[in-house]
């Protein structure tokens, strides 16, 4: 997308955000295509496909906290539906008075007004410099 059409790209991700941060699974899945991927190999921790292993992956990842809180805190359109967004995720694990903060960066793939493929990174400029490229090889 482009023109336009591309704030509605920020204003989608930030949703999606929203609805991570209220938990609010089912409404974050209706804003995926059926044939997300949800793509954490980046960080270690694997792939997942389709809405039903990312809401098991969501699920079990924030039931490890007490107090839960994601927050973008920039979202950039590079074009070609193609969005960069830098994360922090703040929390309180189960059981612990400590807390812990994660930054990280996520490119987000927009196909038709809901969101194929979103890839994170542990480092955010890695996240950004991946995200560049997709955007440039769209021909954005």
């Amino acid at each position: 997308m482009t023109g336009p059409a591309s704030t509605d790209l920020v204003a989608l991700t930030r949703r999606t955000y929203d609805l991570a941060r209220a938990g609010d699974w089912d409404a974050l899945l209706d804003m995926y295509r059926p044939d997300i991927v949800w793509d954490m190999s980046p960080a270690g921790l694997g792939i997942y496909e389709g809405p039903a292993a990312i809401r098991a992956f969501f699920e079990e990842w924030t039931g490890s906290y007490e107090e839960y809180e994601i927050v973008p805190e920039e979202i950039l359109d590079l074009g070609g539906g193609v969005v960069f967004v830098a994360v922090v995720q703040n929390g309180r694990p189960a059981g612990s008075s400590g807390r812990v903060q994660l930054r990280y960066g996520s490119v987000v793939v927009w196909v038709d007004g809901g969101a194929s493929r979103i890839t994170n990174y542990t480092d955010v400029d890695e996240a950004r410099a991946a995200a560049e490229r997709l955007a440039e090889s769209t021909g954005s």
